[in-house]
């Protein structure tokens, strides 16, 4: 409840012009827009791009804003957006018959998947397997990525990810769970060799 009321007394300050208050709302979430715009686009001179136009889309929108999400949201939001039109200018105009679903996202049942609990927590926090986490994060299909990082990584709850990626709650436990699923096993042949090692 205070964070909503901190959200409400700085969107207040937005509206009234106040540019300090629009610096501060550029310090508090940034960060962390311009790390979900990374894993998005796959290029920091394109999320840093991201950053901008999130933050001057929202501040001219400002006034459109209901309030019925949390700021972090909305900002989400309007970045995810942005990073989209980026990322699909890139992509083919063409979509292949034999490949509707990137990889057949939609059907994808894993073959092989090795059991990741069975390392010691410090094992997982090594570079190396932070290097081929973030590799295997970057080749999930791109509806699956998304929902991972709003999750996962930014610490969105399911109602916000929803929220900000205009789904029902059940798509983003769909495909929360499939992206899991695709990154376990991605990652398999890396444990088995680690394992092996040992």
């Amino acid at each position: 409840m205070k964070e909503n009321n901190q959200d409400h007394i700085l969107l207040e300050r937005i509206r009234a012009g106040d540019l300090t208050a629009c610096d501060e709302c550029v310090q508090q979430h940034a960060g962390a827009i311009y790390r979900l715009a990374t894993r998005l686009v796959h290029d920091p001179a394109e999320a840093e791009d991201v950053v901008q136009e999130t933050f001057l889309n929202a501040f001219k929108a400002i006034e459109k804003f209901d309030g019925r999400s949390e700021l972090r949201t909305w900002l989400y939001r309007i970045a995810y957006n942005a990073a989209m039109l980026r990322f699909r200018r890139k992509q083919p105009e063409f979509v292949s018959i034999d490949d509707p679903d990137k990889a057949g996202e939609a059907n994808f049942v894993p073959q092989n998947i090795f059991d990741w609990t069975s390392l010691a927590e410090e094992e997982v926090q090594r570079g190396e397997l932070r290097v081929e986490l973030e590799k295997a994060i970057q080749d999930l299909p791109e509806k699956l990525r998304t929902v991972f990082v709003l999750r996962e990584l930014e610490g969105l709850s399911t109602d916000e990810t929803a929220s900000t990626l205009g789904v029902t709650l059940e798509v983003v436990k769909t495909r929360l769970h499939r992206a899991r699923l695709w990154l376990r096993e991605s990652l398999t042949g890396y444990f088995q060799k680690y394992v092996a090692q040992e």
